[in-house]
């Protein structure tokens, strides 16, 4: 909208750079063009304000389609005013000269114009394409039908107006529809999921039982190394047994051919002290053979006193002496 203001009877106008101003005083054209800025008299002129920006319009419509399923279409519309000259003359953008508002409603009859040429379109092609066609490809075959009525529409261009872009959001089924179309996508997700849980599963039990088999391969092995080791202890000690006794064999027989040995050196020692005894007996005998009785009774008497207690004190009675000294005397004579 553009800017006016008022100075004594006189009015300023200053427009957007996106605003093309047309200005007549009197049916002729004074004024025209972007971002201008002027005076004038409000009593003498007419404006008019088109706005040759980019705009959207956004569109929202309801479709059947060839299987008597109702859609919703949400599409968007790009367009500008290309020719304002046009556009002035065909549709209402004159502004009060004391505010700069519109008079009428000239964009609301561009969008109006513009969606029932586009819905008009959008419905000719879902009415031929079944409801699973139109929601696979519904968007792009919309969006080039749309964009192809709008070029071939006649009033567009003798009104000044050009489509920039056609853009169609979505083509949507009712929400009953929708969840019923959803069902089987999700029944399918869902069995993919639990595929996937029982692959998961069958992967994990293989695993365990995998390594259930390791670890009994582990205790068998582990077994047979046990019984490996009892039966090699057994050897060790066989073999140590045997090593003992033929140790306890050798050291036997060592000891008796040390006995015998022993018994030999024993024997012979008493063969040769029996005869050393014997041949001194004989000796000692045939000494004593030799001597006098007389002697032979004083070595006795002298034996027998080294037998007897020591005598401290000795009386001989007169009788005694007597006849020990005949006994003395006569066995002088006798040997004399």
């Amino acid at each position: 909208m553009a800017d006016i203001t008022r100075r004594a009877g006189w009015r300023h106008l200053r427009s957007a750079p996106t605003a093309h101003i047309r200005h007549q005083r009197r049916g002729q054209l004074v004024h025209e063009g972007v971002g201008l800025s002027f005076w004038f008299r409000p009593l003498s002129a007419a404006l008019s304000e088109v706005p040759v920006d980019d705009r959207e319009l956004a569109m929202a419509f309801h479709a059947r389609t060839a299987d008597f399923q109702d859609v919703s279409v949400q599409s968007t519309v790009t367009y500008r005013i290309g020719d304002p000259a046009a556009a002035a003359t065909r549709l209402d953008f004159s502004v009060d000269p004391d505010t700069g508002a519109w008079r009428g409603t000239p964009l609301e009859q561009i969008g109006t114009l513009l969606t029932e040429t586009a819905q008009q379109h959008a419905l000719a092609v879902l009415a031929r394409i079944p409801l699973a066609e139109a929601l696979v490809d519904g968007v792009g075959t919309v969006r080039d039908r749309i964009a192809a009525g709008l070029a071939a529409e006649p009033r567009l261009p003798d009104t000044g107006i050009e489509v920039v872009a056609v853009r169609v959001v979505a083509v949507r089924p009712e929400p009953e529809v929708e969840r019923a179309l959803r069902t089987p996508a999700r029944e399918q997700i869902q069995q993919e999921a639990d595929r996937a849980t029982y692959e998961r599963r069958a992967v994990a039990v293989e695993r365990e039982r995998a390594i259930a088999e390791n670890e009994l391969a582990s205790q068998i092995e582990l077994a047979r190394q046990e019984e490996r080791l009892v039966e090699q202890r057994g050897i060790n000690s066989r073999r140590e047994a045997e090593e003992s006794a033929a140790a306890d064999a050798v050291r036997a027989e060592a000891e008796a051919t040390r006995t015998v040995r022993l018994a030999h050196a024993e024997a012979e020692a008493a063969r040769e002290v029996g005869a050393a005894r014997a041949e001194a007996q004989s000796a000692w005998l045939r000494a004593h053979a030799e001597v006098a009785p007389a002697t032979l009774h004083a070595l006795a008497a002298t034996r027998a006193a080294e037998q007897l207690p020591r005598i401290q004190h000795l009386t001989l009675s007169p009788d005694v002496v007597t006849g020990l000294l005949a006994k003395l005397g006569g066995g002088t004579d006798t040997g004399t």
